[in-house]
């Protein structure tokens, strides 16, 4: 099974930018679509993105699209997820996991000041 390890999250402005990182074990990470989640307090964990295996597919919510952006290095296995024009509704901890997900991380967390 693969684990994952969130980084790059932060505090910062309405507009402001952020790349959040996720490293993953295990040589099977290239052969996973690998999605990037998010919890806001007291609201259930959604998909905000997600990448195919070759990175060759992305798949964004309407709420994020145009201002994110997923992408995967597998010989690095790691995906990343760069963040522009963030708004205080972001705020969240923010996961990366297989589709359908796996044990979680810890997460990293965004928070957005208005």
């Amino acid at each position: 099974q693969v684990q994952f390890v969130e980084s790059g999250g932060g505090l910062v402005q309405a507009g402001g930018s952020l790349r959040l990182s996720c490293a993953a074990s295990g040589s099977t990470f290239r052969s996973l679509t690998i999605a990037w989640y998010r919890q806001a307090p007291g609201k259930q964990r959604d998909v905000v993105a997600r990448v195919s295996s070759g990175g060759a597919s992305t798949f964004y919510v309407d709420s994020v699209k145009g201002r994110f952006t997923i992408s995967r290095d597998n010989a690095q296995n790691t995906v990343y997820l760069q963040m522009n024009s963030l708004k205080p509704e972001d705020t969240a901890v923010y996961y990366c996991n297989r589709v359908p997900p796996w044990t979680w991380g810890q997460g990293t967390q965004v928070t957005v000041s208005s």
